[in-house]
């Protein structure tokens, strides 16, 4: 191990983070934690046609979500800052300059056209597409006089043909790579003089002295030319160390990949021909024209454009990104335990683990080279199991912030009231499970929204509104109202009509709330009082009795 462990995540700002993204991320922060080194956050934002201006805002706020803070980096600085590649030109300039003057670089001015011709020949010759390099490289006033002529003017890094490149990975070992694996020269500065990925995080990589690159397994075919490119510019000076994660496959089949949610919505509006464009795009905030392009699959809007569109059509997106999972009641330290056995274990048994307990073991000769599999079952069952072992007061201030994110009524309600709320429903798989069982009593009482299937399968059967009625004149006789006096209640009823207690308590429960889910009975009619009580029984029989079945 180097003196010092230095580790780096590096997103390019294309979209929010995901759950790949994050398992970066996560495993990259454990082992400089577990160092006692230092994790850097670095945003690649060097593809100016792909970024979208609220991803890197979410980015880091996701990080910090899930506990993830980083030692240098935007909004914390540091000694290497600039921390966005956008920022730090002047040093890509300058090393592709000396990559020019040393000969271990040159110009080109193909335009896209030309180069996709150039594939398309070695296609149809069943070869494998090398760029040409010339036999003399372009010289200063080759450039200009193509610049003169409007030709994109890119450069270029003379890879190195002699010899097979050669990577020591901590996961696969050894791995040999020949030259035209790599399609010959690759482009380090492309024409509107911004450095490309391979050559940007290589000078960034040397002057943040990274130790150690953990990243997924897409990434394996960049790294000989990254380190090809790497001891033409820092000869004698140590790589990093690298390790390839495995890939992380979805349960419905495939890579898991953060174009599932824009995909989700592309194939939804594809059924629905006869969609108003221009009022779904006004919905999203986005030109027709970009909704018709990301109807042809040629660009995606940003991911608020996404969600605004798929709530106003009421189709449900997968959850990819770790907002998602936010939004949908998880808790961040769920999700670092989840993610942390995507490809990794401790070594024994262990599954549920608190982030202390992953620090001291983790180690990254530990990831494995096969497939992990994101099993949202049993995500929801570490969730389960967190969201009862952490401590109440953590749980609840989680609670609060996904209330605060979904706008819920139950902001209304007082933390002793919240508190009680999350205490009745222990064993709730998420936060939505219980807002879902709890948001009636926070409604207005003539805004109970009735399921059909509640009101056919209990409230039209079994004299259920005869027996409602009687609840509700024994309730109106109660004083004071007491759960012990509800609870003696409801069972002296069932009892004198000879039916069981659900025979009697789910028809008050539907009353309350519209389903046959919610908090436990008493505790519901606790929580509305009585007067509310009275209100949505009466509600619900001048709704109900004129319609029920004979």
């Amino acid at each position: 191990m180097p003196e010092k462990v230095v580790t780096r995540f590096a997103p390019s700002p294309t979209g929010y983070l995901h759950v790949g993204g994050a398992r970066t991320a996560l495993f990259n922060w454990l082992w400089a934690r577990r160092s006692g080194g230092t994790f850097i956050l670095r945003i690649e934002d060097t593809d100016l046609k792909r970024n979208t201006p609220t991803a890197t805002r979410q980015v880091m706020q996701d990080l910090r979500w899930l506990g993830i803070e980083w030692d240098e980096g935007p909004e914390v600085g540091g000694p290497n800052g600039p921390y966005l590649q956008s920022e730090r030109l002047d040093y890509y300039t300058r090393y592709a300059r000396r990559l020019l003057d040393a000969g271990r670089a040159y110009y080109c001015f193909e335009t896209p056209e030309e180069l996709d011709a150039m594939r398309a020949q070695a296609e149809a010759q069943k070869k494998g597409f090398i760029y040409p390099r010339p036999p003399q490289f372009p010289s200063q006033q080759d450039v200009e006089k193509a610049r003169a002529q409007g030709k994109p003017v890119t450069i270029r890094f003379a890879l190195p043909l002699d010899k097979p490149l050669v990577v020591d990975d901590l996961i696969r070992g050894r791995i040999s790579f020949h030259p035209a694996e790599l399609g010959g020269d690759f482009i380090i500065i492309k024409s509107d003089g911004f450095p490309t990925y391979n050559f940007a995080c290589v000078v960034d990589d040397y002057h943040m002295r990274i130790t150690h690159v953990i990243r997924g397994q897409e990434h394996l075919m960049n790294t000989p030319g990254q380190k090809a490119l790497w001891e033409a510019l820092f000869p004698g000076e140590a790589t990093p160390q690298y390790a390839h994660m495995s890939v992380t496959v979805s349960d419905t089949g495939g890579k898991l990949s953060k174009r599932e949610r824009p995909q989700t919505l592309r194939a939804a509006l594809e059924t629905m021909p006869d969609i108003d464009l221009a009022k779904l795009a006004a919905v999203g905030g986005i030109p027709v024209e970009a909704l018709q392009s990301f109807l042809r699959a040629e660009s995606t809007p940003d991911i608020p454009a996404i969600e605004a569109m798929a709530a106003h059509l009421d189709v449900h997106l997968p959850e990819i990104n770790i907002v998602d999972f936010f939004r949908s009641g998880y808790l961040p330290e769920t999700m670092v335990n989840f993610l942390a056995l995507l490809g990794w274990n401790p070594g024994d048994q262990r599954e549920i683990m608190t982030v202390e307990e992953l620090i001291r073991s983790f180690d990254p000769t530990r990831l494995t080279k096969s497939n992990s599999l994101f099993d949202r079952k049993k995500l929801l069952a570490f969730n389960t199991e967190h969201l009862r072992m952490e401590p109440p007061e953590r749980v609840l201030a989680h609670f609060q912030a996904y209330l605060r994110e979904a706008e819920s009524p139950l902001l209304r309600a007082d933390d002793p009231t919240r508190a009680r709320i999350l205490k009745l429903c222990e064993g709730a798989r998420t936060f939505a499970d219980v807002e879902r069982k709890s948001i009636f009593v926070f409604i207005a009482d003539d805004q109970v929204v009735f399921e059909e299937k509640a009101v056919q399968k209990v409230l039209f059967k079994d004299r259920a509104l005869e027996i409602l009625r009687q609840v509700r004149e024994k309730l109106a006789g109660m004083d004071p109202l007491t759960e012990q006096g509800i609870e003696e209640m409801l069972r002296g009823l069932a009892e004198q009509r000879q039916v069981g207690l659900g025979k009697v308590a789910q028809p008050l429960r539907v009353a309350l709330c519209g389903t046959t889910i919610s908090l436990p009975i008493f505790d519901s009619v606790s929580l509305l009082g009585k007067e509310r009580t009275l209100r949505r029984i009466d509600l619900t029989l001048r709704k109900f009795e004129a319609a029920a079945p004979a």
